[in-house]
Formats: structure tokens, C-alpha cells, sequence
């Protein structure tokens, strides 16, 4: 059987997947039409660093080691600055469905990253879940964009996209080490803090100028930017150092998985993207993927790798 410690894990890593996997048609929705890459990602830095600030001042005070802040500096800047920067400009040219099957890419990148350098052991039943996961994501590239393909600024749109899964594997890597000695206000505190401090140039005269914010917003945009804050920016980061401090990096990449098919139900829900045979097969091809590694989990009884 799972630990206790390892079942509320998987139970934050799934949360904040699928926090995250809503996120993607909404950032779609608010790029398009309402703020910058820029100034949303510049958004959400400030409002991560004054709310997690407020809580670090309520809670537990710990102290960080020198070492410890500059990993924590630069996962910061590879997880939150980067990973937000680049999910939300990549959401400017390409489709969600899109999108997050790229990210199914991610165990790939933090596979090869851990086993570099953490010194990792990659088991066959990972090799073969994100493989299984991989060509779902292939299909939908290949087969089910091309609709999207006509469009010039497509191929940028993926360009930005696999930085954003670099970013994000690297984020994952380099700050297991600290997810494991810190409490996770801690973590975010200071992630977010170094993500502000750099963003803030480039930004903050960038806020004026964003629609949200202007005379002409409405109840939906303000929901829509709301969501973003309070659940993709808050719980879901919140959620993120406390299953990393459960399980391992690859394990926890490997649920990156649940994004396409939440986001991609969502998405087509609101008429962002449209049902095809391709995406069908897609999912099942994702769900199967994250399916066998979890199960061969169960079957030697939680023991990591």
C-alpha cells in the first residue's frame, strides 16, 4: 500500500494539474483579449509574491541557506518568471489542445535531467508510460492541428511551448533537493519575490496599458484573470513543493499528463478547439500512458525507484 505521505502527494499533484490543466483555455481566453503575455505573467508574480509574503509572516519563520536561495532563485525564474512567460506567449499563436499535449513531453525532459544529474535510475515502466503518452501527443501535432498548421505563426507557438516544457522540467529538477528541507510557503515566497523583482522592469509599466484593467473590462474578464490569481497562482503553486516534497521529480512530471485532457475538455467545451478521431485517440493514448506507470506503482506497493 501507498504511504500516507505519498497518497496526499499524488492527491496535491493531481489538484494542481488540473487547476493547471483549466488554466490553459482561460490564459487563451485572456491573451486574446485582454492583457500581454507580459503584463498577465507580470500580474501574476506580484500577486504571488504580496500573498505568499503575507502567509510566510503568519506562518512557520524558517530559515535559508545561502545555497538553498540561489536554487530556490533559479528555480523560480526557470518554474514561475519562465514557465508563465512562455506558457502564456505560446497560447498567443497556437490552440490549448495544442499546447498541452506538448507538455506531455515533460517526463521526457525531467527523465533525461534527473538521470544527468541527480543520478536517477530511469525503470522500463516509466520509459514505456511516457512513451505511450508521447505518441498521443505526436498524433495530435501531426494529425489533429491542421487546421492550426495554416497558420504561419503556428510553428512559433510551438517553439514557445517546448521551451516552456524545458523550463518547467528544469524547474522540477533543480528544486527537489529544496522541496524536501522547506516548507512550501517558504519556497514560493522567495520563487516568487525573484520572479517580481525581474519581471517588474519589463512589466510593470505594462499594467496600465492592460484591457483588464481599463474601463472597458467585464465581470467574465475579471473571473477569468480571478482564476488565474487565486487557483493557478496560489494552490496550485502551493500544491507543487508539497507533492515534489512526496514523491520524485519524475513521478510528480509524470502527471503533467492529466493537463491535455482537462484542458482540452475545457477548451472544447467553450468552442477554443474542436473534437476530432486524432484527439480521441490522443487522450486514451495519455490516460493509458499515466495508467500503466501508476498501476506497475500499486503492484510493488509504493516503493520509489
Amino acid at each position: 500500500m501507498k504511504s500516507s505521505e505519498e497518497r496526499q502527494g499524488l492527491l496535491a499533484i493531481i489538484g494542481a494539474n488540473v487547476i493547471f490543466g483549466l488554466n490553459i483555455p482561460i490564459t487563451k481566453a485572456l491573451v486574446e483579449s485582454w492583457m500581454t503575455p507580459m503584463g498577465y505573467t507580470t500580474t501574476r508574480m506580484l500577486f504571488g509574491t504580496l500573498l505568499f509574503w503575507g502567509l510566510g509572516v503568519l506562518g512557520k519563520k524558517e530559515k535559508v541557506g545561502a545555497r538553498d536561495l540561489l536554487v530556490i532563485a533559479v528555480g523560480g525564474l526557470l518554474g514561475y518568471l519562465g514557465t508563465q512567460f512562455l506558457f502564456s506567449q505560446s497560447l498567443m499563436y497556437t490552440s490549448p489542445v495544442v499546447y498541452s499535449l506538448l507538455m506531455a513531453l515533460t517526463p521526457v525532459f525531467v527523465l533525461l535531467l534527473a538521470a544527468l544529474f541527480l543520478k536517477e535510475r530511469i525503470p522500463m515502466r516509466k520509459i514505456l508510460g511516457i512513451l505511450t503518452s508521447i505518441v498521443g501527443a505526436t498524433l495530435v501535432i501531426v494529425l489533429g492541428a491542421k487546421g492550426d498548421a495554416q497558420r504561419a505563426n503556428n510553428v512559433l507557438g510551438i517553439v514557445f511551448a517546448l521551451l516552456c516544457v524545458l523550463s518547467y522540467a528544469g524547474y522540477l529538477v533543480i528544486t527537489r533537493s529544496v522541496s524536501v528541507k522547506y516548507q512550501p510557503v517558504t519556497i514560493a515566497k522567495y520563487m516568487f519575490l525573484v520572479s517580481a523583482v525581474v519581471a517588474a522592469p519589463f512589466g510593470l509599466s505594462d499594467l496600465s496599458s492592460q484591457k483588464v484593467f481599463s474601463i472597458d473590462t467585464t465581470g467574465l474578464a475579471l473571473g477569468l484573470l480571478g482564476y488565474s490569481l487565486v487557483f493557478s497562482t496560489f494552490l496550485a503553486f502551493f500544491l507543487m513543493p508539497y507533492a515534489l516534497k512526496r514523491l520524485e521529480a519524475g513521478s510528480v512530471s509524470i502527471f503533467m499528463n492529466l493537463q491535455p485532457i482537462v484542458a482540452s475538455a475545457a477548451a472544447i467545451a467553450v468552442g477554443q478547439d474542436f473534437l476530432s478521431w486524432e484527439k480521441i485517440a490522443a487522450v486514451i493514448l495519455v490516460v493509458a500512458g499515466v495508467y500503466f506507470v501508476t498501476s506497475r506503482q500499486r503492484i510493488q506497493q509504493g516503493v520509489k525507484p
